[in-house]
């Protein structure tokens, strides 16, 4: 009946009103999508939705209709709500968040919960640059006008960043990870092309020491491209200067060694074998010195077998080798079944005896069934046979004794890192424990029988473990660590894979499952903590979530032996997120350990990294108790809710601020005392300081004259960007509805922050502007002016300088207004910094900011415009204006405001 009317209705004149929306909403639900199987009738469902949206949102009296084909329209695509199938809502919410945002619907708290889901799309279809663009913007109007949403989206920020900086990884040479962004690489190819220029007539002026110059700082320049997903970008400068290098012959050996191995491994992943052997043969007859004979032979040996695909080897790594490189070189819409056999089949060339087994650890159909029929009898047999099938790794590593343990090490993590990648789970999960039996055997035992001998023996004869782990030059035992800590990463996430599977999350407990015999009204499933087929099956789930989390932290330990702070990064990265549901509910106290076991990590490889995981343990700690003044007010009418808010008690919320100050003390401590050639950026510091501020003040403690976290135990001066620091951030919590803290004198401060040598003009020019604004709160128009010069005088050129200059100006605008009235020569000067305002927000293509100085300007001019003196001297800054005014609609930039005027 509905498509019988709503056909009659579209072949008839219909009128072009509200009706014409709703009929396009009736026409999309027929094509409701029920599940995920039509992606026809989907689109065509969404199609409609989008009509209606685009017939209403050019009459603002049917912008109700743009707000119920948005909730319609999420009540509806739920079927799409799931990992896998998130992509495909992307064009449409984007649109929908858009279109709200444009009529600046006044549901808030809806238009956040598109924008979180929006960016649970984004990730879930690995969209990362877009992911990164629109969360900013939507943190921003979350924490100004949602402020309780705000702690869902700054996790989807965390997880962001773990996705980032995993995209970004380089394990083969260097030490750091450096995120590209899409400009930066763009410059730096621009920089890569013109020397190759300059290379092409360095060899035609026929010197080779400038030549070598050349050669040298080219390889430099590609080092930070040399990334997987960017280093086809620089095959054919490298490729240039190994040619070079070798017309000359050149004495830079070493140096042409690795530019010949970085270009086989390009040509390799290029699938051009031939040209990759080519590059290989020529690196290993280079390294003379044998520092990367190890490596090389790896190498060659894969890329040997590589180039024989069509034959059987004869040695049973060789055949793991093929078998993993059919895989890995196989497309996408190859047959899953058969890419698992050749993993599986790789797995039983390195391991004939055991593979299989330690494979069926998970097969439920070798599950052993006993007598009893029960589900808990099966849950308990079911984790016996995993406990005694996995015990096969070391029963047959310990007989393993061909010497080529290295080459072992490496196919047993291509084998984890390609089953990952097409994932196979369950093969996953075994070449893992494979792999890892050599991280506990030989390199930890290596390093404590060094240890041990170093301790030992004063002569110095023996082997001290530094040289194990030398930075000084590449080691293959270096290399071999790095992979490591990587597949011990990718066991983690696989071992939390197994857990959801049992439907259990990390570091949760096994749920005794419901008898379907005793469900009755009232029926409540119970089990005695003696029954010992359950407390198997319990203590089962409970060692895998703890052999997940030792797997992070050995990873951690991985990178503090090796003193690489990006994987103990990583490895904080990880178990903050695998673990955000603990978090979120208070349950820090379970992971206790683990953190400080990264704590301790993280603070020997880098205070940086240590301020920024304090910073953002903490913030998860107080940012739920901060009080929404909208949300308090509305619990104050509410009698009813009175009884759930007596149910949080005081002295559980002081706990998690006391937590909080202390772990901010901790940080700014370690950033204190570290050594002065290792500096923690004051933008990092600042973060800190802002922290515990908020902190100090949910628990309600004043902050001491010093203005510092050291000021109880040590009697020296703080450095005085922290003063400065601490006393602005105190300025920004009072007048909050909580404590006030009693603040240092404003004039003071800014005569400090004056006189202090920053280290970072940004947050400089950050913090001028905020003691412009709170001056001009307090009507301190001689400050307003001081500080307003001074940021008008920078000479410093970057785009959010530009936003900052607006505001000042703007501010300083409108203290001359408010402090001397009714005097026209201040009425031009006032006008004047706003013809200023406007003009830098046009320069930052801000469009909000320049209308607001436009209406500041205007009314500043009114008295003016009697005078036909005046009013010839409007002429220009008018037109000055309207010319930023179209500046900034024509950039079409999101609103990107750091102080509220």
């Amino acid at each position: 009946m509905s498509r019988d009317c709503l056909e009659m209705y579209f072949k008839g004149r219909f009128p072009v009103n509200q009706f014409l929306g709703r009929a396009y909403l009736c026409q999309g639900q027929l094509h409701t999508p029920l599940s995920t199987d039509n992606l026809e009738a989907f689109e065509k469902f969404v199609q409609l939705f989008m009509k209606a949206i685009d017939f209403a949102i050019h009459d603002q009296r049917y912008y109700f209709l743009i707000y119920n084909a948005s909730v319609l329209y999420w009540k509806l695509v739920k079927p799409y709500l799931k990992p896998g199938f998130r992509y495909c809502l992307i064009p449409s919410l984007s649109h929908i968040v858009k279109v709200l945002n444009q009529t600046e619907e006044q549901d808030h708290e809806w238009r956040a919960e598109l924008m979180i889901n929006l960016l649970e799309c984004f990730l879930d279809a690995s969209k990362l640059e877009e992911a990164k663009e629109f969360s900013s913007a939507a943190a921003v109007f979350i924490k100004e006008n949602v402020p309780d949403k705000y702690s869902q989206i700054f996790a989807l920020m965390v997880m962001l960043v773990n996705a980032w900086v995993k995209s970004s990884l380089s394990k083969k040479l260097g030490t750091k990870i450096v995120t590209y962004t899409q400009g930066v690489v763009e410059a730096q190819l621009e920089l890569i092309k013109n020397l190759e220029l300059t290379l092409r007539r360095a060899v035609r002026l026929g010197d080779p020491a400038v030549i070598q110059v050349v050669c040298t700082t080219q390889w430099n320049l590609c080092l930070p491209l040399l990334q997987h997903n960017l280093h086809q970008c620089v095959r054919k400068p490298l490729i240039s200067v190994a040619d070079v290098l070798e017309e000359i012959d050149s004495v830079l050996v070493l140096l042409r060694c690795q530019v010949h191995m970085e270009v086989s491994r390009i040509e390799e992943d290029g699938d051009r074998i031939e040209a990759a052997v080519e590059h290989l043969q020529k690196a290993i007859h280079l390294n003379s010195s044998g520092q990367y004979q190890e490596h090389l032979r790896l190498a060659f040996n894969r890329l040997r077998v590589c180039s024989m695909l069509c034959k059987s080897p004869e040695r049973l790594e060789d055949r793991a080798v093929m078998m993993i490189e059919l895989v890995k070189r196989g497309k996408q819409k190859d047959n899953a079944r058969q890419k698992r056999y050749l993993l599986i089949n790789a797995g039983l060339a390195l391991a004939p005896d055991s593979f299989q087994i330690v494979l069926d650890s998970e097969n439920e159909a070798k599950v052993p069934s006993g007598e009893s029929s029960s589900q808990i009898s099966y849950l308990c047999a079911k984790a016996q046979h995993h406990i005694k099938s996995v015990k096969k790794v070391d029963e047959h590593l310990k007989h393993l004794r061909n010497g080529n343990d290295r080459e072992r090490i490496r196919l047993w993590a291509d084998l984890a890192k390609v089953a990952r990648k097409q994932e196979v789970w369950d093969v996953c999960r075994a070449a893992c424990r494979f792999c890892l039996w050599y991280d506990d055997t030989l390199f930890r035992k290596v390093k404590k029988k060094a240890t041990t001998a170093v301790m030992d023996d004063s002569q110095g004869d023996s082997l001290p473990v530094e040289s194990l782990l030398s930075t000084k030059s590449f080691s293959f035992e270096r290399d071999l660590l790095r992979i490591l800590a990587e597949i011990r990463f990718i066991n983690a996430e696989a071992t939390v894979h197994l857990l959801r599977s049992q439907g259990i999350e990390l570091n949760d407990h096994a749920v005794p499952p419901e008898d379907a015999n005793q469900c009755h009204p009232g029926y409540v499933s119970y089990l005695s903590e003696s029954d010992l087929e359950w407390k198997t099956y319990s203590l089962w789930i409970d060692r895998l979530s703890q052999y997940a989390m030792e797997n992070f932290q050995r990873a951690a330990e991985i990178g503090e032996e090796l003193n690489e702070a990006w994987i103990v990064h990583n490895a904080v990265v990880y178990t903050l997120n695998y673990n955000r549901h603990l978090i979120s509910s208070g349950r820090q106290r379970e992971i206790t350990e683990y953190l400080h076991t990264l704590l301790g990590a993280i603070k020997t490889v880098g205070a940086e990294i240590l301020s920024m995981l304090c910073n953002a343990l903490a913030r998860g700690l107080i940012l739920c108790w901060i009080p929404n003044p909208k949300l308090s007010e509305m619990i104050k009418k509410d009698k009813a809710d009175k009884s759930r808010r007596a149910s949080v008690k005081k002295h559980e919320k002081s706990l998690f601020f006391i937590l909080g100050v202390q772990i901010c003390e901790f940080a700014l401590n370690v950033i204190t005392g570290i050594a002065p050639n290792e500096t923690v950026p004051i933008a990092a510091q600042q973060q800190v300081i802002a922290t515990w501020v908020k902190a100090k003040q949910l628990n309600q403690e004043q902050i001491g004259h010093k203005l510092g976290p050291e000021e109880e135990n040590n009697d020296e001066a703080q450095n005085p960007m922290t003063r400065i620091l601490v006393g602005l951030e105190m300025y920004s919590c009072n007048g909050l509805g909580l404590m006030d803290f009693t603040v240092p004198s404003l004039p003071q401060l800014v005569k400090l922050a004056l006189e202090c040598s920053w280290s970072d003009s940004l947050v400089e020019l950050q913090t001028l502007a905020r003691f412009t604004y709170f001056a001009y709160v307090s009507h301190d128009y001689e400050t307003v002016m001081t500080c307003s010069k001074r940021i008008l005088q920078s000479d410093e050129n970057f785009f959010l300088r530009q936003e900052m200059l607006s505001i000042t100006a703007c501010i300083q605008g409108k203290s001359i207004m408010e402090n001397l009235p009714g005097r026209k020569h201040l009425h031009v000067a006032a006008s004047k910094a706003f013809v200023q305002s406007a003009r830098y927000a046009g320069e930052a293509g801000n469009y909000s900011l320049v209308m607001f100085a436009a209406r500041h300007f205007w009314n500043a001019c009114l008295r003016l415009l009697r005078s036909p003196r005046y009013r010839k001297q409007l002429k220009e800054p008018t037109e000055i204006i309207l010319e930023s005014i179209i500046k900034a609609e024509s950039k079409n930039k999101q609103v990107r405001i750091s102080v509220c005027l």
